[in-house]
């Protein structure tokens, strides 16, 4: 990679320095031994934007469907299908990521590499439906498409993974372990293409599968040497897929406004969701951003497998807070088959996974715990509480969204007026042990 430079710029008689960062007017092979984990200023790149981009449309996919089963009140095949189709998604995205964070070359191999991944997610999306309509069938798990699509974007993954156990000889090792492990979990999951089990069985296979893929990188990782992935980077990526996944409510949001407005006419009940919709994804983007993860990752460096690891959970939230206002939006237009309540439930469950995630992360990352998140996590509780009561006492769903839209709310004034100077501590702290 070209280094950085810096750039003195004049204004009269004032002048200053500024950073540019170097650029290459070609993308010729270069060798992927690994980038500098100290790099300054290292963001996110071109690409790295472009390629979230593709799980826009797989996101989408994943909410729309579960928020079908919900409607019908399917709930446990609404649970299972998300929750297979999530972990698909955002697993690839994560072993990506955290790959291209240690090893991106930005030239030709690597971009042609991400078009490949990039392939692979668009078919995994085009493979959501078939998943939930046969786990609500309950015959088969029709996986065929979507395991095609995930195996196209791992085999994408093994190809870089190879290119850097050749040419990065001080982590040869960890390379290879990273290509045994996700080579074996392909297999496993190809060969429940053609099994055709019974859906408890495959369920039971798949969740093994999943354990085996997530035990890779901590195995390759602590047994062979840790790879050179930069933490104020990878910490910059996932805060963007947050803010992709919050584009799933701020859709639900639109669809549950059109549900209201079906007649060309505005109300406060309306105005009363567009609101709380909003308000909602925009706390749960405050409260995500308040925390400074790279800060505690740059000084701890392991503390970034159960960081990232758990973070599945609050993609995952997300997704189904987006699935949850899609609920509400038929609801409201007489298209589903269960209640108001149902539909707040289905909102509200999501973003209370969402808080309580949040806080634990937050909490096993800078390994400290702050009596005052307890009281904000339970005022986060009780906002949620009131929007179920309130519902089920006559409120309207506007009402109660205004109520969920309060979780996050409570956290962002309890952090604004009290709780950054307990942060700013437990930062400074984290950073000296």
């Amino acid at each position: 990679m070209p280094e950085p430079r810096e750039q003195p710029l004049a204004f009269g008689s004032v002048s200053l320095t500024v950073y540019l960062p170097a650029m290459s007017l070609s993308h010729h092979l270069g060798r992927m031994t690994g980038r500098d984990p100290n790099e300054a200023h290292r963001t996110a790149t071109p690409l790295e934007l472009l390629f979230d981009l593709t799980f826009v449309v797989a996101f989408s996919q994943i909410s729309s469907q579960m928020a079908h089963l919900l409607e019908l009140g399917h709930v446990s095949s609404a649970i299972i299908g998300f929750a297979f189709s999530t972990f698909a998604v955002t697993w690839a995205w994560i072993n990506y990521s955290w790959l291209a964070s240690a090893y991106d070359t930005d030239d030709i191999y690597f971009r042609v590499s991400t078009l490949v991944v990039m392939v692979g997610v668009l078919i995994v999306a085009l493979g959501v439906p078939d998943v939930f309509h046969s786990i609500d069938d309950g015959d088969y798990l029709d996986n065929t498409v979507m395991v095609l699509g995930y195996v196209v974007m791992r085999v994408a993954t093994i190809a870089l993974w190879i290119r850097a156990a050749v040419q990065d000889e001080a982590r040869r090792r960890t390379c290879v372990a990273y290509i045994v492990n996700v080579s074996i979990a392909q297999l496993g999951w190809i060969a429940l293409i053609f099994l055709n089990l019974p859906v408890g069985t495959t369920l039971v296979f798949t969740t093994l599968l999943m354990l085996f893929e997530l035990a890779g990188p901590l195995f390759a990782e602590k047994r062979f040497g840790p790879t050179p992935w930069h933490p104020h980077h990878i910490a910059e990526r996932y805060g963007l897929l947050v803010i992709i996944t919050l584009g799933e409510v701020i859709l639900g949001t639109i669809l549950a406004i059109s549900a209201v407005i079906q007649g060309d006419v505005w109300s406060l009940e309306a105005a009363l969701i567009a609101f709380g919709g909003t308000a909602l994804a925009f706390g749960m983007w405050w409260n995500y951003f308040a925390i400074p993860f790279g800060q505690v990752l740059e000084r701890h460096r392991w503390r970034g497998f159960p960081w990232g690891y758990l973070h599945l959970f609050v993609f995952g939230s997300l997704i189904a807070v987006g699935a949850g206002l899609h609920v509400a939006a038929n609801v409201i237009s007489h298209h589903a088959h269960v209640d108001e309540t149902f539909a707040v439930l289905s909102i509200a469950i999501p973003v209370l996974v969402y808080e309580t995630f949040l806080f634990g992360i937050y909490a096993l990352t800078v390994m400290q715990f702050d009596p005052f998140h307890v009281w904000l996590y339970l005022g986060s509780v009780a906002a949620l509480a009131a929007s179920v009561i309130a519902v089920t006492l006559g409120a309207s769903l506007g009402v109660a969204l205004l109520f969920i839209a309060c979780a996050p709310a409570v956290v962002v004034v309890g952090y604004e007026t009290v709780g950054w100077r307990h942060g700013a501590e437990m930062l400074e702290h984290a950073r000296q042990t």
